[in-house]
């Protein structure tokens, strides 16, 4: 435990830029290999496992091997495999299980029927010595280091790089767009007076909305995630498409809405989201680029420019990390330690 509230989480945090650039400058030549290896395997479908939020930067994964490779992917139910026994036919398909400690049971257990029923198989950890490493033909160490907090901040934005790399491997890319992220990493934590200001407008909030599409669509889950686990506030995700399916009726002038708005084709495709929720007299707070930000009722402006779209959710996150630390802290709890929660869940 940290000597006061949240100095364990906050530390973390602050660790992200380097960490970022570690992977860079000491982890990408080995998920250079990994991806060379895979790629001579041509898959014909990609299977992604996980859970919590590991669950969310699998989400990531699938939006860039969609859209970067044109590989089908789907997230794994591993109940079929752990509960209910199925053993499909897995004969060249890449089965990539992320996990933070690699200690899951049902995500070993799931990752091990794959291998047997004929995938290929691919571990993205924080343990190289986990059983999920070991049971898995490929393994990638995202070097975050130990993570002490119960909620993962520097493994989430560490498996978003390896897993942009990786899938920058698999197609012949250098990966040489993310070398600005640490120094623009590091300009977003520092603004965090700007956080704690935003988060005095959701100190009493009873529940609130996260929504975004693309690329974006994972931040927000995410976002919700680290709210819900870390504030107790009930926090919903929905891409915004969804939200326009039924929950917008739910929302009206003092709900409090986060819209992560990438700067692309995502946030194109969220506008008329923004505009009914704005129609709605939405208590609208966006995280993205200025002109969206100025169209809100409140914001955080990121640095997207000549960052491409694909890498934008690595400094997305940063601001919402930081709300969710703040909001907890402004509530009179202690973000490193939640109630109910342990740092490795153990299902089956």
């Amino acid at each position: 435990m940290s000597e006061q509230p949240g100095g364990i989480m906050a530390a973390e945090m602050a660790e992200q830029p380097a960490m970022l650039r570690r992977i860079l400058e000491e982890g990408a030549p080995r998920i250079r290999e990994v991806a060379t290896a895979i790629a001579a395997r041509t898959p014909r479908f990609v299977l992604l496992t996980a859970r919590g939020t590991s669950d969310n930067a699998a989400l990531y994964a699938k939006y860039l091997l969609e859209i970067q490779l044109g590989l089908p992917c789907g997230l794994t139910s591993m109940s079929t495999t752990t509960a209910y026994g199925a053993r499909p036919d897995l004969t060249d398909v890449l089965v990539i299980t992320v996990s933070q400690s690699g200690g899951s049971p049902d995500l070993v257990a799931s990752t091990k029927a794959a291998r047997e029923a004929g995938a290929i198989t691919l571990a993205v950890t924080n343990n190289p010595d986990s059983p999920l490493a070991a049971v898995s033909e490929f393994h990638i160490d995202i070097l975050a280091g130990p993570e002490k907090a119960l909620p993962a901040t520097k493994t989430y934005t560490a498996s978003l790089l390896a897993l942009y790399l990786l899938v920058e491997g698999l197609r012949g890319g250098d990966g040489a767009a993310a070398k600005i992220l640490p120094d623009l990493a590091a300009q977003v934590l520092s603004r965090r007076e700007e956080v704690r200001q935003l988060a005095s407008r959701y100190r009493f909030a009873e529940r609130m909305v996260i929504t975004s599409r693309g690329y974006g669509y994972p931040t927000a889950k995410e976002a919700a995630l680290k709210l819900m686990e870390t504030s107790y506030i009930p926090a919903l995700s929905y891409s915004g498409a969804d939200l326009l399916h039924g929950p917008l009726a739910m929302v009206d002038n003092i709900s409090p809405v986060i819209a992560v708005v990438p700067d692309g084709k995502g946030g194109e495709a969220l506008q008329p989201v923004l505009d009914r929720l704005r129609g709605r007299g939405a208590d609208l707070v966006v995280v993205g680029p200025t002109p969206q930000v100025e169209a809100a009722s409140a914001g955080f402006v990121l640095p997207t420019e000549g960052v491409p779209e694909e890498l934008q959710p690595i400094l997305e996150i940063l601001p919402l990390q930081l709300l969710a630390y703040e909001v907890t802290i402004a509530r009179g709890q202690d973000p490193d330690a939640p109630r109910a929660l342990a740092k490795v869940t153990e299902t089956r």
